[in-house]
């Protein structure tokens, strides 16, 4: 059993290729979700997708996992903060993006304290939920 729940270690991250593939697949769609107030939209959306693919390499390659993911975690929180909320009253999508996203920073903080390999920046994991 325990060998089929290990597939999540690599099932989790290789959910966010999706996300990668919308940077570059289709960048325009990506820049328009940049606020007006921030410079760049383009180079922003090409930026996010490099930086999705690095969080992705780091958590299959086992190194910088846990520190990945938690920097994955506070960019999509700031996602909610800076793109969603203020487009939720007028869209429908972005208030399930809230929520979506929420579910997200749970999974990514959650492989970061039970999945990551690499705790060079923090503690070592507990070994199940009752321990902590």
């Amino acid at each position: 059993m325990n060998k089929i729940l290990n597939i999540g270690r690599y099932l989790f991250p290789l959910s966010f290729l999706l996300y990668v593939g919308l940077h570059f697949g289709q960048p325009q769609v990506g820049a328009s979700f940049v606020p007006s107030w921030m410079p760049a939209p383009l180079f922003l959306n090409y930026f996010t997708g490099v930086l999705i693919l690095l969080y992705i390499i780091s958590c299959l390659i086992g190194r910088y996992d846990k520190l990945s993911s938690i920097l994955m975690a506070l960019y999509v929180l700031l996602m909610i903060f800076i793109i969603h909320i203020p487009r939720a009253p007028h869209s429908q999508n972005d208030m399930l993006n809230i929520f979506r996203n929420l579910m997200t920073i749970g999974g990514l903080l959650l492989y970061a304290r039970y999945a990551a390999k690499d705790h060079r920046f923090f503690s070592k994991p507990l070994t199940s939920p009752q321990n902590g």
